[in-house]
């Protein structure tokens, strides 16, 4: 790993050094500035440094458009690649349309909107063609850009197996997430005036939302088929790609270290939790003077006749109710009272894994308007043991959003209260 900043020029050169690809996937359009400059100034600078150091091959991602009216997030991204083939170094810009995978801003804006909008007003810019690609395949394509036999500098587009529009994206989103979505077609809605309604209702993607709004009056399709060609890939269709971003984000959030997550961005405690994509966690963690194997029993013995260790009667009340609402409510209890396994119940939660002395997850299986875990994490540190305990919930629409925030007083008050049970239950353990 080397640390380099586009940004200034004299940075970049060492790390060039025995260089023989480069791949350029920077992109400015967040800046408080003007994005256009920083990423002219970005691409000067590294095209340089590559020709400088005798680099042979740069790969560049940018974004696929034709015509003269191109939108200025499409010209930038366009004016970038130019740079970088007239460096001199040989240079490959893939362009492509929306990016379908977690963190993609074109996938997280369609994603927010649909989530938290049950009706929304559709312009005429959502029957605008585009051929969204999977992120696996957009990595698939740079890879094999890497030994790709081909002669100087090319541009090849690309894209997955469907054209389709933006409101084709949203509906099927929304069927996949279980979702009922009203769309009411208005002729007279503009780009710049669906930019500043984005801006209400996903404030998180507000700027660059609003640059990849006035994108969208420009078809991206592909029009050059040289991929099919040049690649020995098959892009997804649309749908699978959606359902295959959806499941591996189950499988990421699933295989997360919430100790190290929270520790890397050095985040502080918030009012109502943390947003990471489309799921809030909620995460508290305590130090103890305690082995690791003592500190984890007690999360071994959770529910069941020993109880949540804080506020075992509101745990009553949310069984009771959710034996109204047709669920499983609290009388399942548990197996064994000591030990958990895979697949094993916890009242109204199953174990979904064990690792022994280290990690505990659980998923609810109560009446929900989403889905949500409970994990418990315990590792060393220092002559005692860290243990942090985690609660996500992925919302479903926005009455699951409004279950999260109208009742996080109450789950702030459970979980802080249960975490400190688990530690003063640690020293009976002993």
């Amino acid at each position: 790993m080397v640390k380099g900043d586009v940004l200034d020029a004299m940075s970049l050169p060492p790390n060039m050094i025995g260089v023989h690809t480069a791949y350029y996937l920077v992109h400015a359009m967040a800046s408080a500035g003007s994005f256009e400059e920083e990423d002219r100034r970005s691409a000067h600078a590294f095209a340089a440094a590559a020709r400088d150091a005798g680099v042979e091959r740069v790969i560049f991602l940018g974004g696929l458009g034709s015509g003269s009216k191109l939108s200025t997030h499409l010209r930038s991204r366009q004016e970038v690649g130019r740079i970088l083939r007239e460096s001199g170094v040989a240079t490959i810009e893939f362009r492509a349309s929306i990016v379908i995978g977690s963190g993609s801003a074109s996938f997280e804006m369609i994603r927010a909107l649909v989530e938290k909008l049950p009706a929304m007003i559709t312009p005429r810019w959502v029957t605008t063609r585009t051929q969204p690609i999977a992120v696996e395949d957009v990595i698939a394509y740079l890879m094999q850009a890497l030994d790709l036999k081909i002669n100087g500098s090319s541009i090849i587009e690309i894209g997955g197996a469907d054209q389709v529009s933006y409101l084709d994206l949203m509906k099927e989103y929304a069927r996949q997430r279980g979702l009922k979505r009203w769309m009411i077609p208005v002729p007279v809605l503009s780009p710049r005036l669906s930019s500043l309604w984005l801006g209400l209702v996903t404030p998180v993607y507000a700027r660059v939302g609003r640059e990849l709004v006035d994108s969208l009056r420009n078809e991206t399709v592909v029009r050059d088929r040289s991929a099919a060609d040049l690649f020995s890939i098959h892009p997804l269709g649309f749908r699978e790609a959606l359902t295959r971003a959806l499941a591996n984000e189950d499988r990421e959030f699933a295989e997360t270290r919430w100790s190290d997550a929270f520790s890397s961005v050095a985040a502080s405690p918030q009012w109502g939790g943390t947003t990471f994509g489309r799921r809030i966690v909620d995460s508290r963690s305590a130090r103890v003077p305690f082995s690791v194997a003592v500190a984890f029993r007690p999360i071994e013995r959770l529910g069941g006749k020993t109880g949540w260790y804080f506020g075992n009667w509101l745990w009553r009340i949310r069984g009771l109710l959710d034996l109204l609402f047709g669920g499983a409510g609290m009388r399942r209890g548990r197996r064994v009272p000591d030990h958990l396994f895979p697949g094993d119940t916890v009242d109204f939660w199953r174990v979904e894994e064990v690792q022994r002395d280290h990690l505990v997850r659980l998923s609810a299986e109560m009446r929900l308007p989403g889905r949500a875990w409970l994990q418990f994490e315990v590792e060393p540190s220092g002559s005692g043991s860290l243990i942090r305990q985690t609660a996500i919930f992925d919302p479903v629409g926005l009455f699951g959003q409004l279950y999260w925030y109208l009742l996080y007083p109450i789950h702030h008050l459970i979980f802080a209260g249960m975490l400190r049970g688990i530690v003063r239950a640690m020293g009976e353990c002993r």
